[in-house]
């Protein structure tokens, strides 16, 4: 990922998110955003105001993606899908973030390109790429209705037998735990379903390869639904791991042996397999290549 400094000179005064509106053909919202980000110096001081008058030296970091040569599955003239590596992120959350997957994005298709949904970093596998602002909003909606049909391949801990819905609510760890981004099953949380179908069980690793289709799309669903019924993500090191142990990860202090001696595998275990819907009128069936059967059996510890 690559930050880097725009220049220009304003000889006579315009309202900043003008200005922005202006020279990044953007609306008056993503001018708003980037000022709240800090991201705008007048004759370099830092521009705090969102509808002061500005004039002079103005300067304003943008992302430009720096491509490492990932290319996409599949594309149409509206949408991509890109089979996404396990580690990488897909937005950068602050300057200091490295390559993500919007590295690709912004680099092939521009600015106004946008992936539709996330998974987790430490996931591989699919993810949907609006090319233009009237996709996004289209396939955005899609989701948002759950038109959009995704399975996962997991590696998981113990012997299924067959299969069965895990219909728990999930909540966000508020009170319960120190680590932002983790949830836990509760009562009080949102309404969440995924269904788990198994595949084959290994029995010298006592692992099941299994699909998981979430009929809901709540962050980190599918990794605590399978730790709360005892069928733990071989290498998720956030559900299952002391509080010390999950921030030494997410902090990256803990080293490669340490994971796989605690966790299982050097990575999640856990592969965005599919995705199915109707766009304008087409169906969309996207696999990913990925052998997930035969690389998580070589990853299981």
């Amino acid at each position: 990922m690559a930050y880097i400094l725009k220049k220009f000179f304003l000889a006579q005064p315009k309202f900043a998110f003008r200005f922005l509106i202006d020279e990044f053909d953007i609306s008056m919202g993503e001018a708003q955003k980037i000022i709240d980000k800090k991201r705008v110096f007048v004759n370099d001081v830092l521009l705090e105001q969102k509808s002061c008058m500005i004039k002079g030296d103005i300067s304003v970091v943008v992302f430009k993606g720096q491509s490492k040569g990932l290319k996409p599955i599949f594309e149409t003239d509206d949408f991509a899908v890109f089979d996404k590596p396990s580690g990488v992120m897909i937005h950068p959350r602050s300057r200091s973030d490295g390559y993500t997957l919007n590295d690709e994005i912004k680099a092939l298709y521009g600015n106004e390109a946008n992936p539709i949904h996330r998974i987790d970093k430490s996931t591989s596998g699919l993810v949907l790429v609006g090319k233009n602002k009237r996709t996004e909003i289209e396939l955005k909606k899609l989701f948002a209705n759950r038109e959009v049909h995704k399975r996962y391949i997991a590696l998981v801990e113990g012997k299924i037998d067959s299969a069965f819905l895990i219909n728990e609510k999930i909540k966000r760890d508020c009170v319960y735990s120190k680590i932002r981004m983790k949830v836990h099953v509760d009562a009080g949380g949102k309404d969440s379903q995924t269904k788990i179908i198994p595949l084959e069980y290994f029995e010298d690793k006592n692992a099941t390869l299994v699909e998981a289709i979430p009929l809901t799309g709540r962050q980190h669903q599918i990794r605590v639904h399978l730790f709360h019924v005892k069928h733990k993500i071989f290498g998720d090191a956030i559900y299952g791991l002391s509080e010390e142990d999950a921030n030494s990860f997410l902090e990256g202090t803990l080293s490669d042996i340490e994971r796989i001696s605690k966790t299982g595998a050097e990575r999640l275990l856990l592969h965005a397999q599919s995705l199915v819907f109707e766009y304008h009128g087409e169906q969309y069936t996207i696999e990913s290549n990925f052998n997930a059967r035969n690389s998580f059996y070589t990853l299981c510890q």
